[in-house]
């Protein structure tokens, strides 16, 4: 969500700057290969990326690091908890079962390595037609299912492993053509209710690890 542009470059003592923009800084795989390269890479490449990522970085002065991992718990996963501290990991889902099933292992994965599990996102909720303003809840979790309707199937997830809900993110048109533009939601229309919603879930983030 950064749009950003160039390549990273080396510091003088040879490690990668991030690219940064709205005063965050990123580092991703996707800035080091071609833009349409496909990353086929075995384990022990995918391992010696990491490190690189992780310590051939020029962070300088970071306020909180945040990894955004793909779902699963693999190498990757296993890899990170094993060489870092980390304050805690979020989990994101939606709210279809097969979602669920992949995020309730992310969690199994992470208590098991003594890791916080800081709670769960909703992500893509619910969907309000823009033209006459009926509400769908695209991937379940209706009226039907509970009262209100709300993120049904995440909070109750949370609540049978003992988590904390941290909020919904809903599916909403504008936050793809926010992506895709590189401007965040929360710089785009900061005062829309989808960047109430990303604000609302940094502060729970943040207050849980000691940030605010």
């Amino acid at each position: 969500l950064l749009n950003l542009s160039g390549e990273p470059r080396l510091s003088e003592n040879n490690q990668l700057i991030p690219l940064s923009n709205y005063g965050l800084k990123s580092m991703s795989m996707g800035y080091l290969v071609g833009e349409s390269a496909p990353v086929v890479w075995r384990g022990l490449m995918v391992m010696k990326a990491l490190q690189q990522l992780l310590h051939e970085v020029h962070w300088d002065g970071l306020d909180i690091l945040v990894l955004d991992l793909p779902p699963g718990t693999g190498d990757t996963q296993l890899t990170i908890t094993q060489q870092i501290e980390l304050s805690g990991a979020v989990i994101v889902s939606t709210p279809q079962d097969i979602a669920l099933k992949d995020a309730i292992k992310g969690i199994n994965m992470f208590e098991k390595m003594k890791i916080p599990v800081l709670g769960m996102v909703q992500n893509m909720s619910l969907f309000t037609c823009p033209g006459c303003g009926a509400k769908t809840h695209v991937f379940g979790g209706g009226e039907e299912e509970g009262e209100g309707g709300h993120g049904i199937g995440v909070e109750r997830a949370c609540k049978k492993h003992g988590i904390q809900f941290l909020g919904d993110v809903p599916l909403h048109p504008k936050i793809c053509d926010d992506a895709d533009r590189g401007k965040p939601t929360v710089v785009s229309e900061p005062k829309s209710e989808r960047a109430e919603a990303y604000r609302a879930i940094a502060e729970k983030v943040g207050k849980e690890i000691g940030l605010f």
